[in-house]
């Protein structure tokens, strides 16, 4: 077996290789940007290699830089983890010109697999079905609109060596094709440095599933079943799961069947992804095969006990599998929720900075589920502009997939994360929706459930509860911790809510009257309905953001924040500004007048930190509803902002290549 690894990647799953290498007893070596000095992996590897500055393509995209290090540090194999250089066959060729290892498939399956166009050719012609299309290159916009208009609307415009969500855009429209065209050749050409791109149908109402394949040297490759991968933004995974809801055993044995023919065909040698698009009646098209580690393989590690990283290193080792596929069988339910730095209340775009506070669920078995949290970084940890904003992989297991959808609401209630924006309420929002356990998901589901963005959700009866118990505890809490307890026990809980449709004025108002018992036990006797909460098992303290306790028998977490004249509480998706107040004062705060918010309408300001590509308007210019007034790029994404009435420019206060923060105004109209 190898004596030293070398990881060509970063983050996440340079910690996860990092743990299986040594429950291997391998040694590993991490490579690293300026960026990524104080990195976990680096902390955590045995030894480190800088290997250049922060932009990937100037660290870990240059393969001179990783066989350099290989070499000074003895490494005898790269695992490339997933993204940079893991499906460049160039790179791979170049290793084993190098005589060392590549932890992942021959550069020949790559070539024939890791190229989108390629691929569906020999897809085709091992007999799997695949998505109408136009696999040819396309040169100019005019041919796409063209192409477009012969296949028929919608149409996915896609990079051909794209991956993890960029490169790609639907269009509905002649006008559609001709803005996204442009803009996918960009991203191509920035992300991958090939702006080579591709036509197809796009299904009405699909679901991704991809089928896990794992092979080894020998000819002998088999399939872990299925993930379902259907809740996306902007074609990204979002949350993930296996199995897939969707799926009967005969579609599922049909699915890794074909899989597998596929990479027999290409003798492929290391763990990789065939992903199809299916109808909601279970038909199912080829989309593409992924040729690396998928950022959600956990879930399928989770139902199967089979660890993806260590099968990988044993088949580069020159290994046989130590299964078959009669071996293998699906045990539980697994879903995982990326944990992103960025703010879904502003359309889920990407939050900068440093994470002021990382408070993580405790992993294991839990009672009833377990789980496992895959992350890179720790608490003072910087998110850089310059790589994915990915702050964690969380997963869930249960027995039932009930189970592991209760196991992951809750395992999201016990995160905490301040300095950055990110992506949890928005997560919890999804477990708690019944659309979402029912199973009846597809890829427009996001866009369907939210047609008008992210605002939280209203709180529910027991949400509510928990903001009227969570807010008279704190405050009877804090005042003993002051040293001065009003000795009041009747109250009036004003809950504001910040949903969707935000309670206007102070609040909706809740009499209470507490009462502890033997047991330090608060008893909230809520006035006028005729019932009582009992919140015990109180777990918070002055200056702690998350508020832990047991109501009515059921357990939760809250994530709390003291303001000016109450508290600020988030239980899952339903925030509220909650206020706990004597009768006397809440009545005055009936009296006061709502709150006017400033005109905006004339500004269109950067929506995160970024670099300008472009700004196509300028000072006098007439612009209607709709028309592009700039494009920002952040964490390699080209983000597109629109006019969103008709003007004339006043000003324009940037211009290409200009590096802007959140909210910067970049035009602003008569």
């Amino acid at each position: 077996m190898f004596s030293k690894i070398l990881i060509a990647n970063r983050g996440e799953i340079a910690v996860r290789i990092i743990k299986t290498c040594r429950r291997m007893g391998i040694a590993t070596v991490q490579v690293y940007s300026e960026a990524d000095a104080g990195s976990l992996a680096v902390e955590m590897a045995d030894e480190a290699v800088l290997i250049g500055p922060a932009p990937a393509n100037q660290s870990y995209l240059l393969a001179d830089r990783i066989v350099e290090a290989v070499r000074r540090t003895g490494a005898e194999a790269v695992h490339p983890g997933f993204g940079f250089l893991s499906e460049n066959a160039g790179f791979a060729r170049r290793l084993r010109d190098e005589g060392i290892a590549f932890i992942g498939p021959n550069p020949e399956a790559i070539e024939a697999m890791g190229d989108k166009i390629s691929s569906k050719k020999l897809a085709a012609e091992a007999g799997v079905s695949t998505v109408p299309g136009h696999m040819g290159l396309i040169e100019t916009t005019e041919e796409a609109v063209r192409i477009a208009n012969q296949i028929g609307y919608p149409i996915m415009i896609k990079a051909s060596a794209g991956g993890g969500g960029k490169g790609i855009r639907v269009a509905h429209s002649d006008a559609d094709m001709a803005e996204g065209f442009a803009a996918v050749k960009a991203e191509a050409l920035n992300a991958f440095g090939d702006d080579r791109v591709f036509l197809e149908k796009f299904i009405i109402d699909p679901r991704h599933i991809e089928i896990q394949v794992m092979g080894d040297k020998h000819g002998n490759v088999v399939h872990l079943f299925e993930r379902e991968c259907s809740i996306q933004r902007r074609n990204q995974k979002v949350i993930e799961e296996a199995p897939s809801p969707l799926l009967d055993p005969e579609t599922r044995a049909a699915m890794g069947a074909q899989a597998v023919a596929l990479a027999k065909a290409v003798n492929y040698d290391s763990a990789g992804t065939v992903e199809f698009v299916a109808g909601q009646d279970k038909s199912f098209f080829f989309l593409e095969m992924n040729t690396r580690l998928q950022v959600e393989h956990p879930v399928t590690e989770l139902i199967t006990g089979v660890d993806l990283v260590e099968q990988m290193i044993r088949s580069a080792w020159g290994e046989k599998l130590a299964f078959a596929q009669e071996d293998l069988a699906i045990n539980g339910w697994a879903i995982e929720s990326r944990i992103y730095a960025e703010d879904p209340y502003r359309g889920f775009l990407p939050s900068i900075g440093r994470l002021v506070r990382y408070e993580q669920p405790e992993e294991g078995d839990q009672g009833g589920y377990t789980v496992r949290n895959d992350s890179g970084v720790r608490e003072g940890d910087e998110i850089s502009m310059f790589y994915d904003p990915m702050i964690a992989k969380l997963c869930a297991w249960g027995p039932t997939r009930d189970a592991a959808v209760d196991g992951m609401a809750r395992a999201l209630e016990d995160t905490h994360v301040a300095g950055v924006g990110c992506n949890i309420p928005f997560l919890a929002a999804v477990m708690d929706q019944p659309r979402f356990r029912s199973g009846h998901i597809s890829t427009s589901y996001i866009k369907d459930e939210f047609p008008e963005g992210f605002h939280g959700l209203r709180p529910d009866r027991r949400q509510t509860d928990i903001l009227i118990a969570a807010a008279a505890a704190m405050n009877e809490i804090a005042a003993e911790a002051s040293g001065d307890p009003s000795g009041r026990v009747d109250w009036i809980v004003l809950v504001s809510a910040e949903g969707p449709a935000p309670h206007s004025g102070p609040g909706e108002a809740h009499g209470v009257s507490l009462a502890y018992d033997d047991d330090e036990a608060l008893t909230l006797d809520l006035a006028g309905e005729e019932r009582a909460l009992r919140l015990s098992d109180i777990d918070w303290r002055p200056g702690l953001a998350q508020f832990r306790a047991v109501l009515d028998g059921v357990p939760f977490t809250a994530e709390v924040a003291r303001v000016a004249d109450g508290w600020r509480i988030r239980t899952r998706a339903a925030r509220a500004r909650v206020r706990v107040l004597s009768p006397a004062v809440a009545a005055l705060y009936a009296r006061l007048p709502d709150k006017v918010a400033a005109d905006t309408s004339k500004l269109v300001v950067s929506p995160m930190p970024g670099l300008v590509v472009a700004i196509p308007v300028a000072v006098g210019q007439e612009v209607k509803t709709g028309e592009t007034v700039a494009v920002i790029e952040a964490m390699k994404m080209q983000n597109i902002l629109k006019a969103e009435r008709d003007g004339v420019v006043k000003t324009v206060s940037a211009s290409a290549g200009d590096p802007v923060a959140a909210d910067d105004v970049l035009v602003e109209f008569e």
